[in-house]
């Protein structure tokens, strides 16, 4: 089987592509691109350069991948960008290359990637990540596994947020989003954990509980981030999950909401 390129695309001699992927019209693939068996590019989508897509990928019309990072310290330095297996990115949507610092921005496996979304240089997005429509994520940002972004939010350089948290439409990340979690707004709110998120994703009651629990002493209590977490040690062995959730919480760098 030979790929499928559309004879108005442009695929570059040192680009190589899967027996079975599929390249739109008016698509432009760079140099140093790798596309796994199973990818398909939309027309007029254009991966610039040193851009590896997993397998069963789908690119939306007018995408740009693999841009050069939008930061005045770059250099020309060889970088990348990765995307893992199946992840879909839908239209207009735009991620760029690593810096020197990191070297790579990263995508997961099975992410979903709305329209209009941005992904800035040395990102580091999980696995089962939504972005929905016009997310934008500064620098540096990392995402954990199965967190949810609604719609037009700008998230902030170094910014962390935490797996399975949900944050609400239209909000403005300035800080740290805590695992399991969900916030909103514009200051950004904390509304407890993610309750409907967590149900779905078939936590148990009793991790539920014992998370609604550490949420409390740590943000709904007189009791500092370092004392609520001294209290949740002391009762005994934790939960994983609680023990995920204190460890972010206390080693936050850019601080989380309390």
């Amino acid at each position: 089987m030979i790929a499928s390129v559309h004879e108005t695309a442009v695929v570059h001699p040192t680009a190589s592509l899967a027996p079975d992927v599929r390249v739109g019209p008016y698509a432009v693939v760079g140099p140093n691109v790798h596309l796994a068996g199973g990818c398909s590019l939309a027309p007029h989508v254009v991966i610039e350069e040193n851009t590896r897509l997993g397998e069963r990928c789908s690119v939306g019309v007018g995408s740009v991948l693999g841009s050069a990072p939008q930061d005045q310290k770059y250099d020309g330095q060889e970088t990348w960008l990765v995307v893992g297996d199946e992840t879909e990115i839908r239209e207009y949507s735009t991620l760029n290359r690593g810096t020197a610092e990191r070297g790579t921005t990263t995508v997961g496996k099975r992410c979903y990637i709305m329209s209009y979304v941005h992904i800035a240089h040395d990102c580091v997005i999980g696995d089962h990540v939504v972005l929905a429509n016009a997310v934008q994520l500064a620098g540096h940002v990392r995402v954990e596994d199965y967190a949810n972004i609604g719609g037009l939010t700008p998230v902030h350089q170094f910014v962390r947020i935490g797996t399975h948290a949900f944050v609400g439409g239209g909000s403005r990340l300035p800080q740290d989003v805590p695992p399991y979690a969900k916030v909103a707004g514009n200051p950004m709110k904390l509304y407890g954990i993610n309750s409907t998120g967590l149900v779905r994703a078939g936590f148990s009651s009793d991790v539920r509980l014992a998370l609604k629990h550490a949420y409390r002493l740590l943000f709904n209590s007189h009791l500092t981030i370092g004392q609520a977490a001294d209290v949740l040690r002391g009762d005994g062995a934790l939960m994983p999950e609680v023990a995920r959730l204190l460890d972010f919480v206390t080693q936050s760098r850019r601080g989380v909401l309390a």
